[in-house]
């Protein structure tokens, strides 16, 4: 392919579009991969896809190879799930919860995500699947932005609280976060302090650029 050749000395757009939560989505031949990205930062298989592939070897690719369930709150291309199923070789149930529609039309598209077939894919706002499913996982991967933003309801207690309990025993919760102020600190900082002696809690700082990772299991 003569674009993805060309990509290596410089990036080549092949899609771009409007949609009413993303509002700039670009899929975009990058040194040989194709990445999705919104206006400002990537969203799929290029920095952010390193940043939780990383988050993933915290945990243990041997030990998420036995997990029997997992929850992805954010999709976008779909790049965290390609991580499992083709190089960790997850082979159990993943359901992922998108809130844009036309992110889940563009990860069909270009990245192929409805071939995966032990994948579950719902287009439902994370907040208002939290609060509704019935499921239990062994992980639940967090990674919501809308472009540079996170919502505010993923540091508040109510949101916290409803993923803790659809966590089994031993489970593992892996956040990403992006910090680019101060008060993105202070934010991290009061989250990390919102789990007590049943969880046990890491940050890992610096992980690409602007992120931050916490990895929290469940002790009791």
């Amino acid at each position: 392919m003569l674009q993805k050749l060309l990509s290596y000395l410089i990036p080549i757009n092949i899609h771009k579009q409007n949609s009413d939560i993303n509002k700039s989505l670009e899929v975009t031949w990058n040194n040989g991969k194709l990445v999705l990205d919104s206006k400002n930062t990537n969203y799929s298989y290029g920095s952010l896809q390193r940043a939780l592939k990383k988050g993933l070897r915290f945990i243990g690719f041997e030990r998420i190879k036995n997990f029997e369930s997992i929850l992805v709150l954010g999709v976008a291309g779909g790049s965290v799930i390609k991580t499992l199923v083709e190089e960790i070789k997850y082979k159990n149930k993943i359901t992922g919860v998108e809130i844009d529609k036309n992110v889940l039309e563009l990860a069909n598209q270009f990245f192929q995500l409805n071939e995966i077939e032990n994948l579950e894919l719902v287009n439902d706002d994370a907040f208002e699947y939290v609060l509704k499913t019935k499921e239990k996982y062994d992980l639940i991967i967090i990674d919501i932005f809308q472009d540079t933003v996170m919502p505010n309801f993923l540091f508040e207690d109510f949101f916290i609280n409803h993923v803790n309990s659809l966590l089994n025993l031993n489970g593992f919760i892996l956040f990403n976060t992006m910090v680019l102020t101060e008060k993105d600190k202070e934010r991290n900082k009061l989250y990390s302090s919102k789990f007590k002696e049943q969880y046990s809690l890491r940050m890992y700082p610096k992980i690409e650029e602007h992120n931050e990772l916490f990895t929290i299991k469940k002790l009791s």
